[in-house]
């Protein structure tokens, strides 16, 4: 199957998958759990979301791999793997508030190769193939062009331990005076897709999955973002900082300084 095929399922499978939890979530919600922390929340569309998309790629593309945030584990023997996050910001799911996704990323052995990020209640589709750029509802997009440090629009995520947020919330506390403002809307895939169409100016955050990042990672970028750890090294899920190009290197300073310990420390 060439991408543009790989990326018409992954766009029919997040539309169908989101469609269910959408519809579900309207019906509403009879399980509502939690996994790693008192925070971290996982309803019965979490896995029924997962499940649709597991069972349809099972039957359709029955040798590749799948990974996913409620527990899917398949090994392939296609060189294509799937990575899932069937509701990526179920604590905005499961109070109703708009910003969550199903993220669907593949990649190959070159690394990311499809990307689709699908936002059911705002009916809006981010979607990317490497190397042909990225699209919302299949117009074209790319990141803005700020870059002033304290003109950007930041955005950030939180952890789900508490002291690990604690920590997160004095950082930003130490930044926020450098930027224009920060935002908090509690979905990665969501937040990397907003930086890629120019709504955000940059986003960071850290102790990410590689479901959270598998599809948004790979818009921003085809979007003409700068992707990096803090430092300045390869994106990964411990470290994740998108920005549009002329910002990058000024916030990761700055997150640097920020994260620093103080005298009171």
């Amino acid at each position: 199957m060439t991408p543009h095929g790989l990326l018409e399922l992954a766009t029919t499978l997040a539309h169908d998958a989101g469609t269910l939890a959408f519809e579900g979530r309207k019906a509403g919600l009879n399980d509502v759990g939690t996994k790693s922390t008192t925070t971290d929340m996982v309803t019965e569309y979490d896995r029924a979301s997962e499940r649709l998309i597991v069972d349809r790629l099972r039957t359709l593309r029955p040798n590749d791999a799948i990974i996913g945030e409620e527990g899917a584990s398949v090994s392939g023997s296609s060189g294509i793997e799937w990575c899932i996050d069937p509701i990526d910001g179920t604590t905005n799911f499961t109070y109703a508030l708009p910003n969550w996704a199903v993220s669907i990323g593949v990649a190959d052995s070159e690394g990311p190769l499809v990307g689709v990020v699908h936002i059911p209640p705002l009916g809006e589709t981010f979607t990317a193939i490497r190397g042909e750029g990225a699209r919302l509802n299949d117009y074209p997009i790319s990141c803005s062009t700020t870059s002033e440090i304290s003109q950007a629009l930041v955005c950030t995520g939180f952890s789900y331990a508490a002291h690990q947020r604690t920590i997160q919330s004095a950082r930003v506390a130490r930044m926020i005076h450098e930027v224009r403002d920060i935002r908090r809307f509690g979905a990665a895939s969501i937040d990397m897709c907003y930086v890629a169409c120019g709504r955000l100016d940059a986003y960071f955050e850290e102790n990410l999955h590689p479901w959270d990042i598998a599809a948004g990672a790979l818009i921003a970028r085809e979007a003409g973002c700068r992707l990096g750890d803090f430092h300045g090294g390869p994106l990964h899920p411990a470290e994740s900082l998108v920005t549009t190009p002329l910002v990058f290197d000024a916030l990761s300073a700055m997150i640097q300084r920020a994260s620093a310990p103080t005298d009171n420390n």
